[in-house]
């Protein structure tokens, strides 16, 4: 059955013709650079954490996945800043030894329900029919109050700033999450919430940081609205340019789009 993502429906919103090109005509966009070489192994071994627990060879594991990452990158010729890898090498070194600790300060009493847990939930909003609803969670806990917490894990810098928190195309993310996960399990999504979770690569402290993100019924139809009109134009294959976007994207004036 045909799906779409969050991350696709990002791309979507910010340039239809865009999504063309990368999601029905198959040319490579952005394909990747140290910094989600970084991301994915942080991932990964946060997963692995929240699992297993700290056995002593956490660092080896995020090594061993991060250098992974980097040979898929160098087999599509990306061009890398050697100095940056070795200092994100250090960086995982400093910050995933505060990860799990991090989780405990911060929800105190928890169970694991899942890590990378898959949704895959059909669309039946706004008139949608024959399409899911695809992502996957980075990690669900459950407190003792009987309370389901999504979180999402975000490698940066040094954080983010009070825009970037508020944004709706970032928060949208963990809103329709909390959606179609509470669709899967039959949930009341008054008894979800859900967090974005910061490790932050340089910064001097609070390396790693919990934030909520609230999504009401106003909020959460919003969010549904940009879903159903993205699947519906798509289906409709009307793939529009946004001329706004064109500075910054990897098409503007080749072959691809003149």
């Amino acid at each position: 059955m045909p799906h779409i993502s969050f991350s696709e429906l990002k791309n979507w919103k910010q340039c239809p013709f865009y999504h063309k090109l990368t999601y029905i005509d198959k040319i490579d966009g952005f394909v990747g650079n140290e910094h989600t070489a970084f991301g994915r192994a942080v991932h990964e071994s946060c997963d692995r954490l929240l699992v297993h627990g700290d056995d002593g060879n956490m660092y080896d594991f995020f090594i061993n996945q991060f250098e992974k990452e980097i040979e898929m990158l160098l087999m599509k010729d990306v061009e890398l800043n050697q100095k940056m890898v070795n200092e994100m090498e250090e960086q995982g070194r400093t910050l995933l030894p505060l990860v799990l600790p991090g989780v405990k300060d911060y929800l105190e009493d928890f169970t694991v329900v899942s890590t990378e847990e898959q949704l895959m939930v059909p669309i039946d909003e706004g008139g949608v029919e024959g399409y899911n609803f695809k992502g996957f969670v980075d990690l669900v806990v459950k407190t003792s109050d009987g309370k389901y917490h999504i979180i999402d894990w975000k490698t940066c810098s040094w954080g983010w700033d009070r825009r970037r928190r508020a944004e709706p195309m970032t928060t949208y993310q963990l809103t329709l999450y909390k959606h179609y996960f509470a669709k899967k399990h039959k949930l009341d999504p008054k008894n979800i919430e859900t967090h974005f979770a910061l490790l932050k690569r340089t910064a001097k402290k609070n390396n790693v940081e919990f934030f909520r993100v609230t999504s009401g019924p106003k909020k959460t139809q919003n969010a549904l609205n940009l879903l159903t009109k993205a699947v519906y134009n798509i289906f409709n294959k009307r793939h529009f340019k946004n001329r706004l976007a064109c500075q910054r994207c990897e098409f503007y004036r080749t072959k691809h789009c003149p």
